[in-house]
């Protein structure tokens, strides 16, 4: 679960670069606007993968425990 919500999150990531810095937004492009209710739904997904991802900050390292 961890490994797919950070794909999600650099997806995201990279979509917000693309329109800070060309001012496109790939998933509104690919699902027809950012008022459709699929690009909604894929704009919720990656923002509870953002929230899940925080639990991420206050997980011990088990590689570090090892040492």
């Amino acid at each position: 679960m961890d490994k797919f919500a950070l794909t999600l999150l650099i997806i995201g990531g990279l979509n917000w670069g693309l329109v800070g810095i060309f001012s496109f937004d790939l998933v509104a492009w690919i699902c027809g606007g950012q008022g459709s209710i699929f690009a909604r739904i894929i704009y919720t997904i990656i923002a509870l993968a953002a929230a899940w991802c925080i639990s991420l900050l206050f997980r011990k390292d088990a590689m570090a425990e090892e040492i």
